[in-house]
């Protein structure tokens, strides 16, 4: 009887720690007006589509060029790129539904087809017949989608550290979940688990947070407080935690067909990627007819945001870009050919 007190005794002390511990990690949401009042950029816009207000950033002028994210990120996550393409390009980021300023959708669209409808249907309500795509992570596998069901309006596509690989007995597939949900990262996870997924919904503690961003720079030093804080805070904005949720615990699907994709396709990775493996970008290029892969060996999952200025680089000699190695030389352009 004395051991079974103790035992009792101590389950109530281990039980109200714990609840304590998930006090000190509750957060309440940020408010949607809070969210936008921080986040949003002179080039921001606020454009309906197919039901949801999608917040977008313009930059630029030319052709058109659309800056597809992946899980967990928002459109913040292509700011240098923008810069640096503005000058020849018209840029457009968006957050897709779920992320970002975007906010939830009441409909709970959130596949891969679904936002790569989303995307062709801001390009109809934009009045752009064509366009080039960028997608880093799911959004690459967003771009595939979208230049495997319209290739006819895709000018190139640019796949960076992207889900979406073929498994190897089939050309045309239905990429796996795995794929499309950041490989074997643990983030995933934990956010699909039933029962953590509900604890995380109001106890999402800031240094898991820093955890998951280290994972994905090749180098861990170059995470700064203020890219860990905005990703934090983007993921509080009112209605995104249960829209992750969502996401993650829906099934998933997406049905490429690689011959369709005949479109110039260059592939950025980095090497040191743990997320998706470079296995997966070299699939990627050996599907994909002509494509060209590029790699960053110090870099990890998100080489646009990790080594923005070389990766850039990168994208704009393949788009007809001359990268000047002298300054003091003037730049030298050339359209991107049909």
């Amino acid at each position: 009887m004395r051991w079974t007190n103790r035992i009792l005794k101590l389950l109530a002390i281990l039980i109200l720690s714990f609840v304590f511990f998930l006090a000190l990690l509750f957060r309440s949401d940020i408010s949607a007006e809070e969210a936008i009042e921080k986040y949003r950029t002179p080039q921001s816009h606020f454009i309906e589509v197919d039901g949801v207000n999608v917040h977008v950033r313009f930059l630029g002028e030319g052709d058109p060029i659309f800056l597809l994210h992946g899980s967990f990120s928002s459109l913040h996550t292509w700011e240098v790129w923008q810069q640096e393409l503005s000058p020849y390009f018209m840029t457009i980021s968006l957050d897709f539904p779920g992320h970002g300023l975007t906010g939830p959708d009441e409909l709970k669209r959130y596949s891969v087809e679904d936002y790569s409808h989303l995307v062709l249907s801001l390009a109809e309500k934009l009045n752009l017949p064509k366009f080039h795509l960028a997608g880093n992570s799911m959004g690459g596998a967003v771009a595939l989608q979208i230049a495997s069901d319209s290739p006819e309006k895709v000018l190139s596509l640019n796949l960076i550290d992207a889900s979406g690989a073929p498994r190897r007995e089939n050309r045309s597939v239905d990429s796996t979940q795995n794929q499309q949900r950041g490989g074997g990262a643990w983030i995933f996870k934990v956010a699909s688990n039933p029962v953590f997924s509900k604890i995380l919904l109001k106890c999402t503690p800031k240094f898991l947070f820093a955890m998951n961003m280290k994972e994905v720079y090749g180098d861990d030093e170059k995470v700064t407080d203020q890219a860990v804080t905005r990703y934090y805070e983007l993921l509080l904005r009112e209605g995104n935690r249960q829209a992750t949720i969502d996401r993650l615990t829906q099934p998933r699907s997406s049905s490429i067909n690689f011959d369709r994709l005949t479109m110039p396709t260059l592939i950025l990775w980095g090497a040191k990627d743990t997320w998706i493996p470079l296995a997966q970008g070299r699939a990627l290029e050996k599907a994909i007819p002509g494509a060209n892969l590029v790699v960053f060996e110090e870099a990890g999952h998100v080489p646009m945001e990790e080594i923005p200025t070389e990766s850039v680089a990168e994208y704009l000699s393949f788009l007809g870009v001359e990268v000047r190695k002298n300054y003091l030389e003037p730049p030298k352009h050339v359209a991107y050919a049909d």
